[in-house]
């Protein structure tokens, strides 16, 4: 009898402990899928406010940055801050190459998208929310860009990791402190004309304003 009740002590200890290792692991697992539920992702974390307000770029000048970059279909295409996405469609069109647009703003997003679709561009064409200067560039061979001066030159140090050869076009503003390869300019009815500018990956940095004083003078004194 004495051994029969130790046996029944022992079997009830078993059980007591698979029991609470039961409701231990299905604690584990709510646990981890409130994590999973509760990590953001691009899509569904609240992303900050956009660094400027959406302006389209000029079709006139999409067409200039497309053939200044020499856009082939070949080539992979970033567009940064796509706002509604002209800048990739028109390059899938034109080129039939692998296009993304990044844009911060949630309705930019979905109305970017929108304008693929309409296009029945999918196959070619990818919008994501994502904040550029979270991006890797090395993927991309160009580049497009219509930010303000103060984002280009935050944008360098991600821009001087694209391959040799990349290359990266920006409508309006130039990056500064790095030598544009080519200039154009584009002309719009109303005389509304912009320039566009072209660098090609390595980046050529100019020299400071001090320095270039040293070495060629003030130009304003001659």
């Amino acid at each position: 009898m004495k051994k029969k009740g130790i046996t029944l002590l022992i079997l009830s200890l078993i059980i007591l402990l698979v029991v609470l290792l039961f409701f231990k692991v299905r604690d584990w697992q709510t646990t981890a899928k409130h994590l999973q539920a509760s990590t953001p992702s691009a899509e569904n974390k609240v992303p900050r406010a956009p660094d400027v307000h959406f302006q389209p770029t000029p079709h006139e000048a999409v067409e200039i940055m497309l053939r200044l970059a020499d856009v082939k279909q070949s080539d992979v295409v970033y567009d940064l801050g796509c706002g509604d996405g002209r800048i990739v469609i028109a390059a899938a069109k034109k080129a039939g190459c692998r296009a993304y647009g990044f844009d911060i703003d949630p309705v930019m997003v979905k109305k970017s998208r929108e304008n693929v679709r309409k296009e029945k561009l999918e196959k070619l064409v990818t919008i994501e929310l994502q904040d550029i200067f979270d991006l890797d560039l090395s993927k991309a061979s160009v580049v497009t860009l219509y930010l303000l001066p103060e984002l280009n030159v935050a944008l360098i140090p991600r821009l001087e990791k694209m391959k040799p050869g990349s290359r990266i076009v920006s409508h309006l503003f130039d990056i500064e402190g790095i030598e544009p390869d080519a200039e154009a300019t584009v002309y719009r009815e109303g005389g509304k004309n912009s320039k566009v500018y072209l660098w090609t990956a390595p980046l050529k940095k100019t020299p400071p304003q001090s320095l270039k004083r040293v070495l060629f003078g003030d130009e304003k004194k001659r």
